[in-house]
């Protein structure tokens, strides 16, 4: 089949049905589709293999049962196609009974389906839809790699659906994390806010290099990764991905990371390699913040994410996580001991600054990309600028970041030295003394003046707070100094 304008086909009968509003219920609508199409090949496989595998999915609701359209005259469409979704498939699969007992490779069937929703009103336009899916053969490699790229497609449009770009993050950016931080067949791989998935298969294209024709290796592969999404719909699109790039086991829960106290974080396996983008600019309710120890909490999403990641990196293990400007130069209360906690137990190597616009349109806010390890305290960190590319004055969906705008960086990263551009650092050593003298505002090598961008007004008003709440702690800070001095009156 050719699938190039497998897309444009899906978008042409959807935009007939008056249920389907905008590009995330659209994306919604085919995933959940799609999950199905993919799963029921992946059963088929199992089946295969194992005489005595029993399915999850109850009879008739399979996809070989309802959606293969047998051109008899037979299949389901209109409003008994309706009926059959919205009354029985569903109810069925959202109710699906799990324990403790239960693969996960089953259990992602309920969690795909639990907040999941048929937007489609037009039974007939439903049909077209299956039929464009079914065409599709996921028991065929080549094509089944083949459509990776045009899910890719699907988790790009999240950039220009809303709220739901939030959940993925640029390839190029995923893929440049994970040529920096090098995993390994046989490391355990996490991302405690997943999204659509882009880290982890990013970090599996990687390893999927080393697997060679052994057994045992892909069954390593296998077992590599892990994830936690909170919401639905990335969840959904996120099981398929792993599905897509033959992960027959998905271990991707549906749930918060940061709903579980940090005393039951600690007993808990650790990582080799944890690779992220934490949702910032979100504010988390008391009972969230009453997991973390009182002198860690924070009202910010990305720092909490932060305290998550130090105590789940195994020892030895290696971090890379995106983090905004406001981490950076942030010295209220819990910022300002998340990162004492950070510089003193942890090895923060390297900071790298990147240009703006790299997640628009979803948010014009800086963001950097922390890169430590478990190893020993940080003795010194390097802050290295990756600056616009030449022509380029803002990335958009035509013009996204590709990875040959890091091959400086990745120069750079094996042979590294100060650079000054225009008098202004763009590489820099700081050592840890001048980082605590500076009371771990690092704000370093940062981005001139001439080149400020106009914020979002939501981003601009939170940028603002997290300065002013940084002010305030080191205003605090200068006058506890001059109190103690002047002996406490």
């Amino acid at each position: 089949m050719a699938i190039s304008n497998f897309v444009k086909r899906i978008q042409d009968v959807m935009r007939n049905d008056s249920g389907v509003n905008g590009d995330a219920q659209r994306i919604e609508q085919i995933v959940w589709i799609l999950f199905l199409k993919i799963y029921d090949a992946k059963e088929e496989a199992w089946e295969l293999y194992d005489d005595n595998y029993t399915s999850i999915i109850p009879e008739g609701l399979k996809w070989r049962d309802w959606a293969v359209d047998r051109k008899d005259g037979e299949a389901l469409t209109g409003d008994g196609l309706l009926d059959f979704v919205n009354n029985t498939l569903f109810p069925t699969l959202k109710n699906l009974e799990i324990d403790e007992t239960t693969p996960m490779s089953q259990v992602i069937v309920r969690y795909a389906f639990e907040d999941a929703n048929n937007y489609q009103k037009d039974g007939v336009l439903l049909r077209q839809v299956v039929n464009i899916i079914d065409e599709i053969d996921f028991t065929e490699y080549k094509e089944r790699h083949e459509f990776g790229a045009i899910y890719e497609s699907f988790l790009k449009d999240l950039q220009s659906a809303g709220n739901a770009g939030e959940f993925y993050t640029p390839r190029a950016v995923t893929d440049f994390m994970v040529k920096v931080v090098k995993p390994v067949l046989g490391d355990k791989i996490g991302d405690f806010a997943c999204g659509t998935g882009g880290f982890l298969t990013s970090a599996l294209n990687e390893l999927d290099k080393q697997v060679g024709n052994s057994l045992e290796n892909r069954e390593i592969y296998n077992k590599s990764v892990y994830g936690i999404e909170k919401k639905a719909l990335p969840h959904m699109l996120c099981v398929t991905n792993m599905l897509i790039h033959d992960i027959d086991d998905p271990n991707i829960l549906h749930g918060n990371a940061l709903e579980m106290d940090y005393k039951d974080m600690r007993k808990m396996e650790p990582f080799d390699v944890i690779l992220m983008n934490p949702p910032y600019g979100g504010s988390e309710k008391d009972s969230v913040k009453s997991n973390f120890p009182t002198e860690l909490r924070s009202s910010e999403t990305a720092d909490l994410f932060m305290n998550v990641i130090m105590y789940r990196l195994k020892k030895n293990g290696r971090c890379a996580v995106i983090i905004p400007d406001g981490f950076l130069f942030g010295t209220d209360n819990g910022k300002f001991n998340i990162k004492k906690k950070l510089f003193s137990e942890f090895n923060l190597h390297t900071v790298v600054r990147m240009p703006h616009s790299v997640f628009a349109p979803y948010t014009s806010i800086r963001t950097n990309i922390l890169f430590f390890d478990n190893t020993e305290p940080t003795k010194e960190t390097w802050f290295y600028r990756v600056d616009m590319p030449e022509g380029y004055k803002n990335f958009s969906k035509t013009r996204p970041m590709k990875l040959d705008h890091f091959n400086d960086a990745l120069n750079w990263w094996e042979n590294r030295e100060e650079i000054e551009v225009d008098g202004f650092p763009k590489a820099k050593r700081y050592t840890i003394d001048e980082i605590i003298e500076r009371s771990y505002n690092i704000d370093l090598c940062g981005f001139p003046h001439e080149e400020e961008v106009i914020l979002e007004p939501m981003d601009l008003i939170q940028e603002y707070q997290e300065k002013r709440a940084s002010l305030n702690a080191e205003i605090d800070h200068v006058l506890e100094q001059i109190t103690s001095m002047l002996g406490g009156n």
